[in-house]
């Protein structure tokens, strides 16, 4: 268990750190315009593609729940292969709540333009999709989930 919460702890940690220090290029001025994809700064009042921004300051405390609890389930569990994609949507959750606390919304950068006009996202964005990735594939193939 304690072997479990530490990797767990330790890919939340490096996430979030990782995560912030690129988003405080962005709030110090850092700008970069390409043909495809902008680096520009956007503060998210909601969650994906801006909903439920009408939450306001509750949405963060929800966040906060919703994080403990799946760090809590993840633990009881007690299955090895889920504690470094929880470890990893963990740190991205929090950078992000953090983001709220802070700058009253999540600092997002990345501008896909190209073809289409898609939302402005970051790098905690871009970890929880491939942190729940992760997850689908381990639940989806009992056999890599053993103990």
């Amino acid at each position: 268990m304690v072997k479990s919460l530490s990797i767990l702890v330790l890919a939340a940690m490096g996430i979030f750190i990782v995560d912030q220090n690129i988003k405080w290029l962005f709030v110090d001025g850092y700008r970069h315009y390409a043909e495809c994809i902008d680096l520009i700064l956007v503060y998210n009042r909601g969650v994906a593609f801006s909903m439920f921004a009408f939450l306001e300051e509750t949405l963060k405390w929800i966040q906060l729940v919703l994080l403990g609890g799946v760090v809590g389930y993840t633990l009881w569990l007690k299955k090895n292969c889920y504690i470094l994609p929880v470890g990893i949507m963990t740190g991205a959750g929090l950078s992000n709540v953090y983001d709220r606390f802070i700058h009253g919304g999540v600092v997002d950068y990345v501008y896909w333009h190209c073809g289409f006009d898609f939302a402005v996202f970051n790098f905690a964005d871009v970890m929880i999709d491939v942190a729940v990735l992760w997850l689908l594939i381990v639940n989806f193939r009992p056999h890599a989930c053993k103990s």
